[in-house]
């Protein structure tokens, strides 16, 4: 929330210390009573602190952004940077076969999970021992601290599986009787939902007046994403064993309820350009800021790597897209995708984005060289930009940067990044879990309209796509999927156009390897892509994705000795 942004944090109880303890040798610059903390000031000043963990990003330790936990291990985008050893950590995630259990950005991402947690229960501790007649907002606050709590434990699920649940009836001394194996899979789940659902039905419909504020919508559209993913239940191994069909149920009748507040943006670009924030597309966003009173302002850290290497920008050339993800936006004569045969020869060069069918969406998503960068037509991406083209290709990823002359952009050197939001959830994505859950209940027809409005909103999304002269940059050709005409829209076919448009309509935003692991194909799909990938990348020559391991994180070592052993390591891991 742009206007609640510099606030005064307080010492907060966590789990986990990791790397780090140093930072418990400073001196406070000052401390805060215990009156002080249970009054209503103390309880919105906490708020105001639990709230500010959604922007507490690092570049190198990603909080909002997942996009080395979901794009790096989905296939849709190499790591980047100055070759393998340059955040190496990345390259384990990347390439699987070397990953470790030790691996402290892990560690790092787990404990800033459980900081930003721990800040939603110290509210929730204060917010629970005022009367409702001493502060009129106390219901919504604790609606807010819930909803924000389910959020970050939400990452910590898809990204570890098992992970301890902590709420604020629990001294922070007695997280640590706590094992990430006290709950099962689906009542970790059920938790997560309890959660959301609570803040659905508390919160208030609208929040106009302070963007950044969890509103009711926000809530049921968090709800129903919890609820699709519970839906594909797994085993132990991480096989899905069942679909529920109740859960995708709701799934469908939440989203309906999301249509009375949200729509589609007329243009996709949109959806990534500073002047559009909080459009009426974007349900639940990271509110980022300048100019408000901090020494940089609260930009999106998580897109500080990602810029070219020319004077304008200057570093440093993570997050390329893939070669296979870039292929993967060509269109056959009827405009539809080339399902079968879209990596066979690969879209290489800017001529042949012009002379070959493509999906509009690719030039919003990907830089290619010869065209023009973030949709300012004088200003053409070159080959000398790309850091590292003889590792990994000379593709750069468009969504996450704005252009160096935007208002929004800032640099703080040697780094750069911007003030514009990060959407967490947005409608479009909404719209594709209702078609998901409606393919599964195999009734796809009723998912048809739902893809094709997607896909006519991308053929139309094209006025920004053009060279100095006017003319489209690529040949674009995208239709409708037509039953009887074009396709047979049985639940199969469905099902896989679905999953296909869900990569193009999200590419490079950091969903692509949970949507995987959730269908329970992430084995077969990301063997199938590096065994075509490391023809192409030699630092992918030895790379293998391992069936009932790899589909989550290891649970860090760091933390299994900080609980003295009480936490057990996820299934196809050792210690």
């Amino acid at each position: 929330m742009k206007k609640l942004i510099n606030v005064i944090f307080v010492a907060l109880s966590v789990l986990g210390l990791s790397s780090c303890n140093d930072y418990l040798d400073i001196n406070p610059k000052g401390q805060l009573s215990e009156n002080q903390l249970n009054s209503v000031e103390g309880a919105e000043n906490l708020v105001i602190a639990a709230y500010s963990s959604l922007g507490n990003e690092n570049y190198n330790n990603k909080t909002n952004s997942l996009w080395p936990y979901g794009d790096l291990r989905s296939g849709d985008a190499y790591k980047g940077g100055a070759g393998t050893g340059d955040m190496g950590e990345w390259n384990l995630y990347e390439t699987f076969v070397s990953m470790r259990v030790d691996v402290s950005g892990l560690d790092q991402k787990w404990y800033r999970q459980y900081v930003a947690i721990s800040r939603a229960n110290n509210a929730l501790r204060v917010i629970n021992g005022l009367s409702p007649e001493e502060y009129p907002q106390r219901d919504i606050r604790m609606a807010e601290m819930r909803f924000l709590r389910a959020h970050y434990m939400f990452e910590l699920k898809i990204l570890f599986k098992h992970v301890p649940y902590v709420d604020e009836t629990l001294a922070p001394e007695e997280y640590i009787t706590v094992s990430n194996r006290d709950l099962t899979n689906a009542d970790l789940w059920s938790k997560i939902i309890e959660e959301f659902r609570f803040a659905a039905d508390v919160l208030p419909e609208t929040n106009d007046d302070q963007l950044g504020r969890a509103n009711k919508y926000m809530a049921k559209a968090y709800l129903a994403k919890a609820l699709l993913y519970a839906a594909y239940e797994q085993n132990e191994q991480h096989e899905v064993i069942n679909i529920n069909t109740e859960k995708l149920e709701e799934v469908v009748t939440l989203v309906d309820e999301l249509g009375a507040r949200y729509d589609l943006s007329q243009d996709f670009a949109f959806n990534f350009l500073c002047e559009y924030e909080n459009g009426p597309e974007s349900v639940f966003a990271v509110q980022n800021s300048l100019n408000d009173g901090t020494e940089f302002g609260r930009l999106d850290w998580s897109a500080m790597l990602n810029h070219p290497m020319n004077p304008e920008y200057g570093c440093c050339g993570f997050h390329q897209p893939s070669q296979n993800l870039v292929n993967a936006f060509k269109t056959n004569a009827d405009g539809l995708p080339l399902f079968d045969t879209y990596n066979n020869e690969d879209l290489a060069t800017s001529a042949q984005v012009k002379s070959q069918n493509i999906d509009p969406r690719l030039l919003h998503t990907v830089a290619v060289v010869g065209l023009p960068y973030k949709y300012k037509s004088d200003f053409i991406f070159q080959n000398s930009w790309v850091r590292q083209i003889e590792t990994y290709g000379n593709y750069m990823s468009l969504k996450e940067v704005v252009l160096y002359d935007n208002p929004c952009f800032r640099k703080v050197n040697p780094f750069m990044s911007s003030s514009k939001n990060r959407d967490i959830i947005r409608f479009d994505d909404a719209l594709l879990w209702k078609a998901e859950a409606l393919i599964e209940l195999d009734r796809p027809l009723l998912a048809l309209p739902i893809i094709n409005e997607i896909r006519n909103r991308a053929a139309q999304s094209v006025s920004r796509l053009v060279d100095s002269g006017g003319q489209p940059t690529g040949r674009f050709k995208v239709d409708e999927y037509k039953d009887g005409v074009n396709c047979n829209w049985n639940q199969s076919f469905a099902r896989r156009a679905l999953r296909w448009e869900r990569r193009l309509e999200l590419a490079m935003e950091g969903f692509r390897f949970f949507d995987l692991v959730r269908w329970g194909v992430a084995d077969t799909y990301v063997n199938e892509y590096l065994q075509k990938e490391k023809t192409k990348r030699n630092y992918l020559s030895a790379s293998v994705f391992k069936k009932n391991r790899d589909e989550y994180f290891p649970i860090p070592l760091a933390q299994i000795n900080f609980s003295k052993k009480l936490y057990q390591q996820n299934y196809g891991w050792t210690d």
